[in-house]
């Protein structure tokens, strides 16, 4: 433009260019206004926070468009003088009339000046092609930024790589409450993505950050001194319910009929209330009962159950004596109990008596009792659910915390920082310190009797390595995860913004079914019939577990290989399945093998078969299509039902050893009738997506095993979850070069991570099993067993001020995970999680400098071992 016009460019040329500019990038562009789109957004990064836009908009997009180019910005538009002027004669309006054409658009221009009713192009152009004069509205607007600190932060976002996105943005809104609530995430969350690029590991309890914002909550609106160890959070009511009850395994449970419609249907219908004579039976029996309170204590006292789960009526609520008999009636019969108050729950700067947090506020939570709470209450998404459990019983919250691991995984970060975004803002309204911390009047009292956890879990969740969750600021070294932690790409990023700041998401566009069956086909060439059925959840690990509750519910026997995910091993031993090992050897890069399987299926009773492929965790080798040919085939001769994991694949560093699975042509050669396959994925690692998950299962109803009724209670991805996953897939699907760029990236750097830690490890004692794929390895402490090393313990019942006690050790397969951390701060994986005698596994997904960090705890940990 600057070549075209010079200093004495006439008056006449310069006005014939104020009528066309260039296309500006963004949605306006259509209606001829990206010129003031643009002027728009440029104007928010200057505008101070009180400042106020004033423009003169030409009103020939119509009236409408014009205020939605500010509202969706976040402005209040006031509209301060509107006139009619005549519209240009020399200006053609032949394209307005083919939008039209092409699009459900109407413009707006009126016949002369007098007129009010408006007319379309198409009409004007025909009327101004007859000698008739077409006016248009002129407007002057006045806009003022809702919530400017924000939507600054929000535009600064998308001008850094994500303008792509501003078209999908919306932020207008006519109910306030609703502004004030999604704005300030949006605003978040565009400062987690610029800032951060990932989401950091948290425990499976929950987010720290997320559960002393509820704590803080809580002392400070309801006056009950917690924090953050006293609150383990779950995806959702209905899995806090069923966790809870998996976890303490009554022989009977009462629970509030309105709180069983997710709950398995063999609990609900078994009528096994009478004391059995085989204290192994493990029958578990739920009777539904009413929520009142006078009629629910006669059922407890009648029935004698080791669970209680209820909630109160609302006018029950208000006070806390319904809730203190509660208390006294499940204590005085040694029941547990979990009260539910999430329908009496308030996210607001003035909320409404609780008559249990009243209680709370004067009382300790008594041992047998436990307070739940699920989140739905929120002003923008009815259906994004959080829940969390209260306890003021340390062995019930580390047990709690260790359940929702092995059943669950975690809960989706997102949908916490959402959370977590009211209650800071609640609490932003409160000045601290203002008032006293609240004295309780009653010391804490325990039940003279109360159901313990079930000795059979207690020795499960001992026993199982799970993730360490050190002091609120220590600084652990996490190589015992499944997740990576490694930058989100571009595309990952721009997705999980724009299905947040969209409005009005139709159902198609969060519908992942098609998506996740044509990303199945693709890649692995799963037969799609017409009785196949896809069935996903917030987790893989969770559509795992009730895989297992079918194997129980069939009497079979769940077969893992030696070398196998240990929390998928656990998690089965805590479901109480019947296991067997298949063994694994050395040789075979401890893969499977036609002859191990075959030996191990021979004495198996209707066997389950878990594989983990292409990419095998913890080994991080590859089957390939032979291996996987050679399994089914074997499995099939024994009429065993096999799972495949494919959760931990799509990382492949050579991608021809994985893609060449035809499944479609395997499975056409097997004819055996009691022989089912089922397919389970996730799509974290796939997808590189990090924090943002979904587990996916993939089966065929003509099996001899309908699952379907099974899988009651799932907690399922949210909408904009599923938004940006189907974006992503599509992505892939379309093999969109920023993607398979950012995957390229991606595998390079973890070959080259493979590649330090196998030097690191080869120089400090260990032998390593390389790997081809994936984000785990294994490897082998030969130049530590049978040493001493000198590490710190943390004496029992000692202050916490004091120094840990030295205590020297023996190193072996059972403590070298402990010596390491102790001595270190590194978690990894000893052979009890990953089945194969001697090998450790570590995973390297981590952030950049906490890898590194690892590799120096491993040759520190060699110079402490003499």
């Amino acid at each position: 433009m600057s070549k075209l016009i010079t200093e004495n460019a006439s008056e006449e040329f310069l006005y014939s260019l104020s009528n066309y500019c260039a296309l500006q990038g963004f949605v306006e562009d259509q209606f001829g206004l990206g010129l003031i789109a643009r002027a728009v957004e440029e104007g928010i990064t200057v505008i101070k926070p009180m400042g106020i836009m004033i423009f003169n908009m030409g009103g020939r997009p119509g009236q409408g468009v014009c205020r939605r180019l500010f509202e969706r910005r976040g402005f209040r538009v006031t509209k301060l003088w509107q006139t009619k002027i005549l519209q240009a004669a020399d200006t053609d309006i032949s394209a307005l009339v083919e939008i039209e054409k092409n699009s459900p658009h109407r413009f707006e221009f009126f016949m002369g000046l007098a007129s009010d009713q408006p007319i379309c192009a198409r009409t004007a152009w025909a009327y101004g092609k007859s000698g008739g004069r077409i006016s248009h509205a002129l407007s002057v607007y006045s806009c003022q930024l809702r919530q400017p600190n924000q939507v600054k932060m929000i535009f600064e976002f998308l001008k850094n790589g994500f303008h792509e996105v501003s078209s999908s943005l919306d932020l207008s809104f006519e109910d306030d409450s609703v502004a004030d609530e999604k704005i300030p995430f949006l605003a978040y969350l565009a400062n987690v993505l610029k800032e951060t690029s990932t989401f950091p590991y948290e425990p499976p309890a929950g987010s720290r950050i997320f559960r002393n914002l509820i704590a803080g909550f809580l002392r400070t609106y309801h006056h009950i001194p917690l924090n953050a160890d006293n609150i383990v959070v779950f995806p959702s009511r209905a899995v806090a319910i069923e966790n809870a009850i998996r976890l303490f395994s009554p022989r009977l449970a009462i629970v509030d009929q309105h709180l069983t419609q997710h709950l398995p249907r063999n609990w609900l219908t078994s009528l096994a209330i009478e004391a059995s004579d085989h204290p192994s039976d493990d029958v578990i029996t739920v009777i539904e009962a009413p929520s009142q309170s006078d009629l629910m204590i006669e059922l407890i006292r009648k029935l004698k159950p080791q669970l209680v789960i209820t909630g109160l009526s609302q006018f029950e609520a208000i006070t806390a004596s319904a809730f203190q008999h509660l208390l006294d009636v499940t204590r005085e019969i040694g029941s547990r109990l979990l009260i539910d108050i999430s329908d009496n729950f308030e996210l607001s700067s003035l909320p409404g008596t609780n008559g249990v947090l009243k209680y709370l506020a004067g009382n300790p939570l008594p041992a047998h009792a436990a307070v739940l709470c699920g989140l739905v209450k929120n002003q923008v998404y009815a259906d994004l659910e959080v829940a969390f459990v209260i306890s003021e019983e340390e062995a019930i919250f580390k047990a709690l915390s260790k359940t929702v691991e092995l059943l669950q995984g975690n809960t989706a970060p997102i949908s916490q920082n959402y959370y977590g975004c009211i209650f800071h803002e609640l609490l932003s309204f409160q000045l601290a310190g203002r008032h006293r911390p609240s004295e309780r009047g009653n010391q804490k009292v325990t039940s003279a009797y109360t159901v313990d956890i079930g000795t059979s879990a207690i020795s499960v969740l001992d026993n199982a390595e799970l993730s360490i969750d050190g002091p609120e600021k220590s600084s652990l070294i996490h190589m015992d995860v499944d997740k990576s932690f490694l930058p989100l790409p571009s595309p990952v990023k721009a997705a999980i913004f724009e299905s947040f700041a969209r409005q009005n998401i139709a159902d198609a566009e969060s519908d992942v079914t098609s998506s996740i069956k044509q990303f199945v086909k693709t890649n692995y060439k799963f037969p799609d019939y017409n009785g196949t059925e896809l069935i996903y959840a917030d987790s893989c690990l969770a559509l795992f577990n009730k895989l297992v509750m079918c194997c129980i519910h069939e009497g079979g026997t769940l077969c893992f290989p030696a070398g196998t995910n240990g929390n998928y091993v656990s998690a089965a031993k805590l479901l109480k399945a019947s296991i067997s090992t298949i063994l694994t050897e050395s040789a075979d890069g401890f893969k499977v093998t036609e002859k191990s399987l075959s030996r191990s299926l021979e004495t198996a009773k209707k066997p389950w078969v878990y594989i983990s492929g292409p990419t095998i965790n913890p080994t991080g080798l590859v089957y390939t299509t032979e291996d996987i040919r050679c399994i089914l085939s074997s499995c099939s001769k024994f009429g065993a039902k096999v799972i495949i994991d494919t959760s931990f694949s799509g990382l492949e560093f050579n991608k021809n050893s994985s893609r060449g699975w035809d499944l479609a042509s395997i499975l056409s050669d097997i004819s055996s009738p009691s022989f089912g396959i089922f397919l389970l994925g996730g799509l974290s690692l796939e997808l590189l997506s990090g924090a943002l998950d979904l587990g996916f299962l993939v089966f065929n109803r003509s099996d001899p095993v309908d699952p379907i009724s099974s899988f009651t209670g799932l907690s399922k991805p949210h909408g904009t979850s599923r938004y940006a996953i189907r974006k992503l897939l599509s992505l892939k699907e379309q093999r969109v070069e920023s993607l398979m760029d950012a995957t390229a990236e991606r595998i390079k750097v973890l070959q080259n991570r493979f590649k330090q830690l196998k030097e690191v490890l080869g120089k400090n004692g260990w032998d390593v099993l390389e790997p081809s794929a994936g984000i785990s390895m294994v490897a082998k402490p030969s130049a530590y067993l049978g040493k001493e090393v000198s590490i710190s313990v943390p004496q029992k019942d000692m202050p916490t001020k004091e120094s840990p006690e030295e205590k020297k050790i023996k190193i072996d397969n059972s403590n070298i995970r402990e010596a390491i951390y102790r001595a270190t701060g590194l978690c990894i994986n000893s052979s009890q999680w990953t089945g194969i005698p001697c090998y450790c596994r570590f995973t390297i997904a981590g952030e950049e400098s906490e890898f590194q960090h690892a590799l120096e705890c491993i040759a520190k940990f060699r110079s402490l071992v003499p």
